[in-house]
């Protein structure tokens, strides 16, 4: 079964987790959040586009996946006046910079349990991109087989 599908936006990161303190004295606790504000709402977003290319039963065995993340480059990568469309031969050919593309990973793993297959840990192979994209916005690529 393949399934492909794109996603637009700026992908949030799964991962990092902070400890908040609840309560006071003896009835203090801590509870552990994402760090991400963001995850909430990414992760209903993949989940919807996820279900819009398939409504089949949910895959069971094994599962690869498949994401290229497409980063905008910075103007700086660009030169100027007549060169403003050619990348400087000083500008890094790929985004080593953050965020981290397997936190961001795991939040589409998560995002498609329950959508395209039962859970997660079903994942067994992974391929896993980031690189500077042909477009002016931000973009994901999400295969599924």
């Amino acid at each position: 079964m393949f399934i492909q599908f794109e996603l637009f936006g700026k992908p949030a990161t799964q991962g990092s987790k902070r400890a908040l303190p609840v309560g006071k004295g003896a009835n203090r606790r801590h509870i552990v959040v994402d760090s991400c504000k963001g995850l909430i709402p990414w992760r209903h977003y993949v989940a919807a586009e996820a279900a819009k290319v398939y409504d089949g039963p949910l895959l069971e065995g094994p599962v690869m996946l498949a994401v290229t993340f497409d980063r905008v480059r910075p103007k700086s990568h660009f030169g100027t006046g007549k060169n403003a469309d050619v990348v400087k031969d000083s500008a890094p050919s790929e985004p080593t910079g953050k965020p981290d593309s397997l936190k961001q990973v795991r939040a589409i793993e998560d995002a498609m349990s329950g959508v395209i297959y039962r859970d997660d840990s079903q994942i067994v192979k992974h391929s896993i991109c980031k690189r500077w994209g042909p477009k002016e916005k931000t973009q994901v690529m999400v295969t599924t087989q």
